[in-house]
């Protein structure tokens, strides 16, 4: 197959999970339009203060995160491959009143209509798996961001998948798996979907060729989400796995700064 292939096989998978995620518990839009934020602890720590900053955030899904972070002052711009996500974000955004604008396309594809870059790059939490080449997700990254303009992501730890079976280093072809969504009432919205694996290395490697100087990478033994099998909340909100008696790395981040 061709990669615009993959990008349509997960574009109808993405368009039928996202349908399922409207009405799940596990992303609670009730609480969410009564005034919740949907970030976590990791970002909202690392990432601080976004009052006033234009932000960009790449895969965004249905948009909660991106307008928790509108929430939070920062005027957005969230880009996602499914039209039935970012027509409900689009939404949202629109019943909320807050100030985000939602475009449908690739990551390789998306072009701001703004002529300024952005203050702030974003991306969170099983995004770049649906990524085959790390080098032209870090040039949009770059192309988009502000000299002196930050970058941050947090996602799950590629060390997952070695646990589960699948490549740590990235292949060629990628996987193609058949299964339900991860969220409570998904187990029978089954869709094929294609994943490529992306080790730490060439995932900071790929930003530091673009120009964004690393200022921080942290690995959490813990995850925000209970999104895997066999993980224990040993405190609210912190979901831990464990391998034959220690605690996994789940979640990493990277912050950075375009330095040119």
């Amino acid at each position: 197959m061709q990669e615009y292939e993959y990008f349509e096989m997960n574009r109808i998978g993405w368009d039928t999970r996202a349908a399922a995620h409207f009405d799940s518990e596990f992303y609670d839009l009730p609480s969410f339009l009564a005034g919740e934020t949907s970030l976590r602890e990791i970002e909202l720590a690392e990432l601080g203060d976004v009052n006033g900053k234009s932000l960009l955030h790449l895969q965004c899904h249905f948009g909660m995160d991106t307008l928790s972070w509108a929430r939070e002052g920062a005027v957005c711009t969230g880009v996602d491959i499914s039209p039935v996500a970012i027509q409900k974000a689009r939404e949202l955004a629109q019943e909320l009143k807050l100030n985000s604008e939602f475009v449908c396309t690739d990551v390789y594809s998306f072009q701001r209509s703004d002529s300024a870059p952005y203050d702030i790059v974003f991306t969170s939490y099983g995004a770049i798996c649906w990524l085959p080449d790390l080098i032209r997700w870090a040039e949009v990254v770059a192309s988009n961001l502000a000299v002196g303009g930050r970058f941050y992501m947090a996602d799950f730890h590629p060390i997952y998948d070695l646990l589960t079976g699948y490549s740590y280093f990235t292949q060629v072809q990628p996987d193609e798996d058949e299964e339900g969504t991860y969220t409570e009432n998904g187990a029978d919205v089954t869709a094929k979907l294609a994943t490529w694996a992306h080790p730490m290395s060439s995932v900071i490697n790929a930003l530091i060729n673009v120009g964004i100087q690393i200022e921080r990478v942290s690995e959490f033994p813990f995850s925000p989400y209970n999104c895997f099998e066999d993980m224990v909340e040993r405190e609210p909100g912190r979901f831990y796995l464990n391998h034959k008696g220690n605690d996994v790395p789940i979640v990493y981040s990277i912050t950075g700064r375009k330095v040119a």
